[in-house]
């Protein structure tokens, strides 16, 4: 939802409440000058107002904003109901006494009975708690519409991607040389031959059956990665042409699939000398509740490697950056840097671990 418009919720939600505060407190304000017939009209609205700001507008915008902002991001939208509720009594506590204390300052209450204090403290509570529901409730209509919105755009876009997406997961040229390869090592070495296509067909079974998936387990990810890297070694006889680490446990995390390919893929494509070491250095760090993905590669100085030319290679980087803020909202940071004859991606995702 546009900020636009949630500040214009936010301010006619406003608007409504003083408006029936003023309504409430205007009707009131007759009955007291009946009474006190040296006040007038006007002091007695002001008197009514100073009131009405300590016991209605202070734990009414503390609870909104408490239950608003802290209690439904904290612990609602992660399902811990039994926290809701603690930290419900605790900002609706809170504003009460904030209540409470504005009311004795600005306003000359004299003294109260224990029981009158329990009794507005009580009415305090009540106004803070029914403000700070409402603020839940604005929060999630808030977060529902956007969820819809992301939605929808994610299946607008799974149209838009989903031929590129199909390049990302195995290019032919990638295919051919593979198929070629294991061709030349049948008569060679038929045991070697024999794994490398297993391994082809296991990644050609994992693009066919999951890669439809919104979301699959990292484990399956990362084998497709070390299956792709390991058909990639067999077109050099350099041991140390490609580098492959990873740091970390993957435990139950779950990824979209085929995140990472396009930027590896892209690697293979751009470093052509097979000769040089660790021409394409890929790694993986596995941190608690953060998931950090590097790539780079040695490119020639003949064929220029930008972002802007990585096209062919996967998605493309405007449709790879489009996916990422689509799935990670606010959730990740992708860095893409040329040094020299080197090309650096990097790759920052905020990962909830299951």
């Amino acid at each position: 939802m546009k900020k636009s418009v949630v500040v214009l919720l936010h301010t006619g939600y406003w608007l409504l409440y003083l408006f029936l505060l003023l309504l409430f407190f205007g009707m009131l304000s007759p009955q007291l000058v009946s009474v006190h017939s040296p006040m007038t009209p006007a002091q007695a609205l002001w008197g009514w107002t100073k009131i009405a700001t300590c016991f209605a507008i202070v734990p009414g915008v503390i609870g909104f904003y408490l239950f608003y902002a802290w209690i439904f991001n904290r612990f609602l939208r992660r399902k811990k109901i039994g926290m809701v509720f603690l930290a419900a009594l605790g900002a609706g506590m809170a504003g009460a006494l904030l209540g409470f204390l504005a009311l004795r300052l600005i306003n000359d209450m004299g003294r109260i009975d224990p029981a009158g204090i329990i009794g507005l403290l009580v009415l305090l509570l009540f106004v803070t708690i029914v403000n700070g529901v409402i603020g839940l409730v604005m929060n999630g209509f808030i977060t529902w519409y956007g969820d819809i919105k992301r939605t929808e755009e994610l299946n607008r876009k799974n149209f838009e991607t989903e031929l590129a997406l199909i390049k990302a997961q195995l290019s032919p040229h990638f295919l051919f040389n593979t198929i070629n390869n294991i061709d030349v090592l049948i008569l060679k070495d038929p045991e070697k031959a024999s794994a490398y296509l297993n391994q082809l067909s296991d990644m050609l079974r994992f693009m066919l059956y999951e890669t439809k998936d919104e979301s699959i387990a990292l484990t399956r990810e990362l084998d497709y990665i070390e299956k792709y890297i390991a058909l990639q070694r067999i077109r050099t006889s350099n041991a140390d042409y490609i580098r492959y680490h990873i740091e970390g446990d993957p435990g139950n995390r779950t990824i979209p699939p085929m995140l990472f390919i396009p930027f590896i893929e892209n690697a293979f494509k751009y470093a052509e000398n097979k000769k040089v070491e660790n021409a394409v250095d890929i790694g993986i760090q596995l941190l608690r509740g953060k998931l950090v993905f590097t790539c780079r590669n040695h490119f020639s100085a003949v064929k220029q490697q930008t972002p802007d030319n990585e096209r062919d290679g996967g998605l493309g980087m405007e449709l790879m950056r489009k996916r990422l803020q689509l799935l990670y909202p606010g959730k990740h940071e992708l860095a893409i840097t040329t040094e020299g004859n080197v090309y650096n991606v990097h790759l920052i995702l905020q990962h909830d671990e299951n």
